[in-house]
């Protein structure tokens, strides 16, 4: 068994809270769902905010979901002129049998599904 990066993006229309914190349980359930991930196999996650989101830490949505035992850690995104604006990025590291680079399953959601639409599947 091996560690497997799973990377993960989406938007909030407000600089809120309440809309962070929803986003982000969304985006970290459906990367949880989809890839079948047990809790306790996570090892680390990674989040990213944009420059105009301040109002709470992603993280807080992932220990609201009850993951408690990972490292958890939250950077602001780098500005670049012109990007993506309102988005949470997340980078999950996952040590579970079965889940290879190549079968992982990336999670886009919303206006994020625009950062990567070779790994978006509708």
């Amino acid at each position: 068994m091996y560690a497997v990066s799973i990377r993960g993006a989406i938007t909030v229309e407000e600089n809120s809270k309440e809309a962070i914190l929803e986003a982000t349980e969304l985006m970290l359930q459906e990367i949880l769902k989809v890839n079948q991930i047990d809790q306790k196999n996570i090892i680390q996650m990674h989040f990213s905010a944009t420059k105009d989101l301040d109002a709470v830490y992603p993280a807080v949505a992932a220990r609201s979901l009850g993951i408690t035992s990972a490292s958890l850690m939250c950077f602001q995104e780098m500005y670049v002129v012109g990007s993506l604006e309102k988005c949470i990025r997340v980078d999950v590291l996952v040590e579970q049998e079965g889940l290879t680079r190549d079968n992982v399953k990336h999670q886009y959601l919303r206006e994020a599904k625009r950062l990567r639409p070779d790994l978006v599947k509708e």
